[in-house]
């Protein structure tokens, strides 16, 4: 017996890729002869333009170099230089009328002499979130066969992106000048709701300040909060945001007959974002024959949607990895360029990873730097067994000698993990009819029903709608314990 079923085809925006790309960015700075070493080296790379076309996306940016070094005399100075750079990413499933946001970060970084210059190479990486319209089709009704019919959440993604000002005012006594500054902004929040979405953050501010003609470091947090218009973001709803530093600017004035210096910072900030809007639909989610097979087809959309984010403050502290040698007759100055590179297990909620930063101490009245490295595990309580978005800023570190030659250090770390659990939508987008059954000789059947038997699941094994199996029951109640037996009895035609 053929099938006639009914279909409904509706549109949405999904998610089409996740991709990460990497590119090397390099930069060289020539100070002449009157420089003994470069310190350390500061990066803030900023996003410039993401388009996909045909099977390619194509990105962009701007990285920012920052090099405090210290010239023949023992004085530390600092030079900046900026490279534009672009580069692609290839996947089969991209298509022009697709929207791509791109995320930018320094992943390491090496400084080298090459001749009299310094060559600055920084490896870039690039996480593109692309998405785009798709069609989902599923069954509502079909003729020939017995559909168990349900209303199923449909979800669609909605995009939004914006930019933010956030800029602070304070006072650093004694301090002469400001020779380097990173910015990481991260997302405490962010709601939807009247037309807009509200996204709520902090940005963590690291200075490398010199005060008496020592390099000392400033921290700073800065709370900053953004609304952006979003015609869609009519209901509350939850999203996850990324936040980005497109520009930031230190000023400092110093008065040097108080003693103070008055410090001013401004950052131009990128945000991007994804919700999901929902609704509901009545859609066929199984079916059977009562005179014969039926082959099925099946769709399910996993979909992560954001329901909480959570912050964590943690202090870690332990061993350090030190790449230089170190000893008692080193005299511990700075720290600058603080980050934190971890992986998240969502099985056991554990974060892992290693606080990476640059030292400057001074030996024998000259300054010198190390990188090093605080490794540490972090179990963040109530994140078990569920996807997440991790974002971890650093500040506050402070490193010393335990021993002569080994050093240990501790960090604060602010830990926001935005929970993603998978809804799940299923339904049936495909029937068609099989082979016809015989004609049943028995004049009774007996149903051995196991323990949650639903009426569904005891009218597809009978293979008989659901209304005549209730009806044959005689007031039994579904799901049945297992005790039960139901006796079909099927009159002579």
């Amino acid at each position: 017996m053929s099938i006639k079923a009914e279909y409904q085809t509706e549109s949405y925006v999904k998610q089409i890729a996740a991709i990460t790309s990497r590119s090397v960015v390099e930069s060289r700075f020539s100070f002449g002869d009157g420089v003994s070493e470069v310190l350390a080296v500061s990066f803030q790379v900023s996003p410039a333009g993401c388009e996909t076309t045909s099977g390619r996306v194509n990105y962009g940016g701007r990285l920012v170099c920052t090099a405090v070094y210290s010239d023949v005399n023992g004085k530390l100075s600092r030079a900046q230089k900026g490279a534009e750079f672009t580069h692609f990413a290839d996947d089969d499933r991209l298509a022009p009328a697709h929207t791509s946001f791109l995320r930018l970060t320094c992943e390491r970084a090496t400084v080298r002499r090459d001749g009299s210059s310094f060559l600055v190479s920084a490896v870039i990486r690039a996480d593109i979130s692309v998405y785009g319209a798709a069609e989902r089709t599923y069954v509502i009704s079909a003729d020939g066969a017995v559909c168990r019919r349900e209303p199923v959440k449909l979800l669609s993604a909605v995009t939004f992106s914006g930019e933010g000002e956030v800029e602070d005012d304070f006072d650093a006594a004694g301090v002469e000048d400001i020779l380097s500054h990173d910015v990481k902004a991260i997302v405490t929040d962010c709601r939807c709701g009247g037309g807009e979405v509200r996204i709520s953050g902090e940005l963590y501010l690291s200075l490398l300040a010199v005060r008496g003609e020592e390099p000392v470091s400033l921290d700073r947090v800065i709370p900053f909060t953004t609304e952006i218009l979003c015609d869609d973001a009519v209901l509350p709803r939850r999203a996850v945001c990324c936040a980005q530093v497109k520009d930031a600017a230190v000023a400092a004035q110093v008065n040097e007959e108080r003693g103070r210096c008055g410090i001013n910072f401004c950052a131009q900030l990128s945000f991007f974002g994804c919700f999901y809007d929902e609704h509901e639909a009545s859609a066929a989610t199984d079916a059977f024959r009562t005179d014969g097979d039926c082959a099925l087809t099946f769709g399910e959309e996993l979909t992560p949607v954001c329901s909480e984010v959570r912050v964590y403050t943690e202090r870690v502290g332990g061993a350090c990895s030190v790449k230089s040698k170190i000893d008692y007759s080193c005299t511990f100055r700075a720290v600058l360029c603080p980050s934190a590179e971890c992986t998240y297990s969502a099985e056991t909620g554990m974060l892992e990873g290693a606080v990476s930063f640059m030292l400057l101490y001074s030996r024998d009245g000259e300054m010198h730097s190390a990188a090093i490295e605080l490794p540490f595990s972090v179990k963040l309580n109530g994140s078990e067994g569920t996807d997440c978005i991790v974002d971890v800023a650093v500040n506050n570190i402070s490193v010393r000698q335990r021993a002569e030659g080994e050093c240990e250090a501790e960090a604060a770390l602010k830990i926001t993990v935005a929970l993603c659990p998978a809804e799940r939508s299923a339904y049936l987008t495909g029937i068609e009819g099989g082979a016809d059954s015989e004609e049943d000789a028995c004049a009774i059947s007996v149903l051995m029903a196991g323990s949650g038997e639903s009426l569904w699941s005891a009218a597809k094994r009978l293979k008989m709608p659901p209304e005549e199996v209730a009806a044959a029951c005689g007031g039994v109640s579904f799901p049945l314990s297992g005790d039960e037996r139901i006796v079909i009895y099927r009159p002579k035609k």
